[in-house]
Order: C-alpha cells, then structure tokens, then sequence
C-alpha cells in the first residue's frame, strides 16, 4: 500500500478479506478463489503504477454497503487526492487497461464508470468534487438499477460521463459457468480456481482443459469472443 500522492488520482480496492467473501457471497467454501481474485486485481493495479489503498472490512466504516464504500472513497480523498478509481476483486476481466483509461479520462474532467452485465458497475472514477457522500450512500449499492441511478446523479451534478466496456461480475455460481465460456479474457490463476469449483461433464471439462493449454502459448486475435463452452 502506498500512502504518499505522488499525484492527483489513486486507486481505491473495496474488497473484503477471502474469508468474509467466501460467508457473504456463499459461491461455495472455497478461499482460494477470493484469494486468487484479490491477488489478481492486485498485480494488476501495480502494473498502472497508480497510488492504491485497499480497504477490507477491517478498514471500512459504516453499517451499510453504502456507508462503507463512500466512507472508503472519503477516506483516500482526505490523503489529499483529487481523483479516486473505485474497484472490487470481483471482475476477473478487468485489465490495466481499464483502470490507466479511466486515469486518463478523469485527467481530462470526464467521470468514467465501467458497466458491469448484472447492472451495476466495476469501476468508478470520480472527481471530489462530483462525489457527494451523502448522496452516494443512498444509491440502490447491490441492485439491478446501480448504474441507471449512478449515472442519473452524475447527470444531476454536471458531470461528463465516459464508459468503459461492460464486464462480467462473479457473484454466483450462474457467474463461474458464464466466466467459464471466456477464459481468454481471464488470467490463468483464476481460471485454474474456476475450473476446479465447475461440476461439468467429462467432455465439457476435456474442452476447456484443451482450451486452457491454449491459453498458455497461444495468442488470439480476438479476445473479445467467447469459446463455447456449455450448449
């Protein structure tokens, strides 16, 4: 964890500890993969070179989902930032790209929010002076409108929105078979946890294990598509 703002933006990772997640998000009792995901988004914010913080339950504040984030976000701006990149751990396809996009665009005034498919989002960066606390922790956190009513605030205070692609969330086992069919968008460690929690048939599982040697030494030019994977 840096502490010094070497400059105007940082990173903020509201993502709890493996065990927590593991009670909270009941995929399945299984660690390895909250600490695969964690250690995923880890490496890939160093890889920006962007100041981060990152916020378990032992640093949140707040009884409520909403209280804790926007008490997080508060937080990093009192270390006297004036931009914040708001993550989880829990969208294994999120590269550093997104988040040296996102820099790029908050340096040049816009708020970026990265959609996520179940209707919030996996990113978000903002500006202090767009982000009013109160507000903020009063949004729907956890439901199907986040993002509608997200924006719809921003759009209130004046802000100029940029979007990133729409990513894929892992918050149910429906989330791991659907993460399955994208395994060259996912990094190897957290496909390896991945394939070890699916129950699938001995064909399927011979398909991505096929798929998953690709992934090793091959290059696709199309990493966008889905291998298909379940019919």
């Amino acid at each position: 964890m840096r502490t010094k703002p070497i400059q105007n933006t940082a990173v903020l990772i509201f993502a709890n500890s493996a065990a927590k997640d593991c009670r909270d998000k009941k995929i399945i009792a299984e660690t390895a993969l909250f600490d695969t995901l964690t250690r995923h988004i880890i490496k890939t914010v160093k890889a920006t070179g962007l100041p981060y913080f990152h916020f378990t339950e032992n640093e949140q504040i707040g009884d409520t989902f909403g209280e804790r984030f926007t008490n997080a976000i508060t937080a990093v701006y009192d270390k006297g930032f004036e931009n914040i990149v708001a993550i989880g751990n829990d969208s294994p396809e999120l590269k550093s790209w997104h988040l040296r996009k996102a820099f790029q665009e908050l340096q040049q005034g816009n708020t970026v929010l990265g959609p996520a498919l179940d209707g919030g989002f996996y990113l978000m960066g903002i500006h202090r002076s767009h982000f009013d606390q109160l507000s903020f922790s009063k949004l729907p956190w956890q439901e199907v409108t986040l993002f509608t009513r997200t924006k719809k605030l921003l759009d209130e205070v004046g802000a100029r929105l940029f979007r990133l692609p729409i990513l894929k969330d892992l918050d149910s086992q429906k989330d791991i078979v659907l993460l399955a069919n994208y395994i060259r968008s996912i990094s190897y460690g957290v496909i390896v946890v991945l394939r070890r929690m699916l129950t699938v048939s001995t064909d399927i599982y011979s398909i991505v294990h096929i798929f998953l040697q690709d992934k090793q030494g091959y290059t696709h030019h199309n990493k966008g598509s889905p291998i298909p994977l379940f019919f």
